[in-house]
């Protein structure tokens, strides 16, 4: 029988609010390099017992007369094999058939795609968690293989935002035209003029860590409509799954990332968390041809503009704290994000 995960978490909460002694489980999902899906949990404190494991194409739906793997908590681990490449998978995990958790994998594979990635699976401060393949990021959605667009389908978006600007679209225009995009450009300089300062040795690494800080200075001090705009897509339930992208999916809809959960109540470290991610989801040998053959100094630049360094974003949350004396505050002030749409959107996406 299909179960609706409402109803799992709602009998989760009860089991928590009856328990002194409820542990805290922590659980996460990656994929090895063979396709299949790696598990692994830990409790504070340690429990006894067993493990079930199930899997599905929805993270809203389970059916729990029917699990996958059943093995002892002590293990920690356990490896869901497939050799699905095209469908994504979602696993509830069932500690002695009294705390459950939802996982994934956050990376989502593709072949031709950058950093695209599920905000899912993030605790705020209420300790309540991000839904699952609800809002998704990436990078630029130029070129598409056969397979990425059966991958797209499969996710089921029905929004893309679209954060580039009108010469970006021009000259590498979104390929996958099967659902609703709306451009919300966020103003950037030329990527084909950073590449010319570069190969011309004008712009070193130095030069490019300047330039990546005054990036994250602006998303703060600038954009606000537009980043209001971002929001109040956010607040249609009709929009979602949503997917924000833009060249790398790692600056414009990183700080995007970040305002969304910020928003959620997510944590400072968490938000750093999940920019840094992009450096683990992006495939820096397809970007970073263009610099074989150059000098080092060149190529350490093109490194340098493609690394997703903490210490950007924590720049930008640092001017936030010293410009409007906190998060809330910023959201509320520049983004039109007040308590009442930030309940709004935290009904949305978490559990």
């Amino acid at each position: 029988m299909l179960v609706k995960i409402l109803s799992i978490f709602i009998c989760t909460a009860a089991f928590t609010a009856c328990s002194s002694n409820a542990p805290e489980i922590r659980a996460l999902c990656l994929r090895d390099d063979i396709g299949n899906y790696v598990i692994k949990w830990e409790s504070n404190p340690p429990m006894q017992g067993n493990v079930k494991l199930f899997v599905s194409d929805n993270p809203d739906n389970f059916n729990i007369n029917t699990p996958v793997g059943n093995v002892n908590i002590n293990d920690g681990v356990t490896t869901y094999i497939t050799n699905d490449n095209m469908t994504r998978k979602y696993f509830m995990l069932s500690f002695n058939d009294k705390v459950y958790q939802i996982v994934g994998s956050r990376g989502v594979v593709m072949d031709s795609i950058q950093n695209l990635r599920d905000l899912g699976g993030y605790t705020n401060n209420r300790n309540l968690t991000t839904r699952w393949g609800k809002i998704y990021r990436s990078g630029k959605l130029s070129r598409l293989s056969e397979w990425d667009s059966i991958r797209l389908n499969n996710l089921g978006i029905k929004t893309i935002i679209d954060l580039r600007g009108t010469d970006e679209i021009q000259k590498s225009p979104i390929l996958y035209k099967k659902i609703k995009v709306v451009n919300i450009p966020i103003p950037t300089v030329d990527e084909d003029h950073i590449s010319r300062l570069i190969m011309e040795g004008r712009m070193r690494k130095g030069d490019a860590i300047l330039f990546l800080q005054d990036m994250y200075l602006q998303f703060v001090e600038g954009n606000s409509s537009q980043y209001a705009s971002v929001m109040e897509q956010l607040l249609n339930k009709e929009n979602y799954p949503v997917l924000i992208t833009c060249s790398l999916g790692k600056d414009r809809s990183g700080y995007v990332s970040a305002l969304i959960l910020a928003s959620l109540g997510a944590s400072e470290s968490t938000i750093l968390k999940d920019y840094t991610s992009s450096n683990d989801c992006m495939d820096i040998t397809k970007i970073a041809k263009m610099a074989n053959g150059l000098n080092s100094d060149a190529q350490e630049t093109f490194t340098a503009l493609l690394n997703a360094d903490e210490a950007y974003m924590d720049l930008a949350l640092k001017k936030i704290r010293k410009d409007y004396g906190s998060m809330d505050k910023y959201l509320e002030k520049e983004i039109g994000m007040d308590e009442k749409k930030r309940e709004k959107l935290k009904e949305i996406m978490l559990y």
